[in-house]
């Protein structure tokens, strides 16, 4: 069921006309969020790929997960599939040239985003951190998961789980929607146009999905805003997940708004991070928020990874994004929204078994930690815009 038939607290067209951005009618979406089956899926539809084969990745390591794929590019690319990569400079920095230069010898088309300049090398904190992948202009899988072992679960030795993410395969015409996204961002980093063309016809009970990417200040603070709406706008619960949190005060302030007019808040974390100064600095925002009631739980499984929300059961929104300054203000996202209520339920099932894995933090509690992590807290919250 649709929202703008529930007559809910969100609706297509409120959603439209407030982002400037059409829903692509027509699609059937499926929820990744299993490290095996998310490789499973992705290796797979690229191997059944007749024609085209689009990849943007902010990491993209040449360890047994990234060699594996590049075996499955290489071969399809001697195949006659037009492969295209768009890697970020910094995110796959550790990728050596070599790696590279194999895939081009076997004919696939590479661009890296976002290069290092020494004429401007500020500009480097400005990342593209996208995760999308276009097949033959009729799939698409957008999430929070890079080419690397950690993602999935790889290890040569023992058997140990990959991060908790998630990721989503769609199905339709909003591969065309994002296939058009990809071509601008590959011709905007001087790579030859992509000539493809694509005839779709939407499914009839498919679902609506709006693409929400960002490549620019502008499209940065449209992004922002729509968050915002979609926390202001919530009338019953909000469930965020995120890997990276170190609010801004106007974020801190409208979920303190939407709790006081009622709104369950829950916000899930990692329990452990693999960026420690980003993990100690959003922390430091937790005695405020937990004492304007908003739940707080801490995964308490292999890292979190994930980047999703869910608002009234009915919005929901899955990509590559962190509640953080760097995602909000500073990189190239990659995320899509869904309108739908069968859909938003599906996430919250999954938002409610995380938390089966997960620690509420207890105000009480929190309040009484040592006074070291309090002052680690503060210390890096001094650099929550470097983060």
């Amino acid at each position: 069921m649709h929202a703008s038939e529930t007559g809910g607290s969100f609706t297509r067209e409120a959603i439209e006309k407030f982002y400037g951005t059409p829903f692509t009618e027509g699609n059937r979406v499926t929820l990744l969020w299993k490290e095996k089956e998310s490789f499973y899926t992705i290796f797979e539809s690229i191997e059944n790929a007749k024609e085209l084969v689009c990849l943007e990745f902010y990491i993209f390591r040449n360890d047994e997960t990234g060699n594996e794929l590049s075996d499955i590019l290489k071969r399809k690319a001697t195949e006659g599939v037009n492969i295209y990569i768009l890697y970020d400079h910094f995110g796959s920095f550790g990728t050596p040239i070599k790696f590279w230069k194999s895939l081009k010898q076997a004919g696939v088309h590479i661009r890296a985003s976002r290069p290092f300049k020494w004429t401007d090398p500020l500009h480097y904190v400005y990342r593209d951190h996208k995760k999308l992948i276009i097949v033959d202009g009729v799939l698409a899988f957008t999430g929070g998961l890079n080419i690397a072992n950690e993602y999935r679960g790889y290890h040569r030795i023992k058997r140990i789980k990959g991060w908790r993410d998630t990721g989503i395969f769609l199905r339709g015409p909003i591969a065309k929607t994002l296939f058009g996204i990809f071509t601008k961002s590959w011709e905007i980093w001087k790579g030859t146009p992509i000539q493809h063309n694509i005839n779709l016809q939407p499914s009839s009970d498919g679902i609506p999905v709006i693409p929400i990417f960002a490549s620019s200040s502008r499209g940065r603070r449209k992004m922002r805003k729509l968050l915002y709406y979609s926390i202001a706008r919530a009338q019953k619960c909000i469930y965020l997940t995120t890997a990276y949190f170190t609010p801004s005060r106007r974020m801190i302030n409208i979920l303190e708004e939407a709790v006081s007019r009622g709104v369950n808040v829950k916000l899930l974390l990692p329990g452990r991070s693999d960026v420690t100064a980003a993990h100690y600095a959003g922390r430091a925002s937790f005695t405020k928020l937990l004492k304007a009631g908003v739940e707080i739980y801490n995964y308490q499984g292999e890292i979190l990874h994930a980047k999703t929300s869910v608002f009234d059961g009915i919005w929901s929104v899955i990509g590559s994004a962190n509640l953080d300054f760097q995602s909000l203000r500073r990189n190239d996202e990659g995320n899509v929204g869904i309108m739908d209520e069968n859909f938003g339920m599906q996430m919250i099932e999954i938002f409610n078994e995380d938390l089966r894995q997960s620690e509420q933090i207890i105000l009480d509690t929190w309040v009484k930690r040592p006074f070291w992590e309090k002052a680690k807290e503060q210390f890096f919250a001094l650099f929550r815009r470097r983060l």
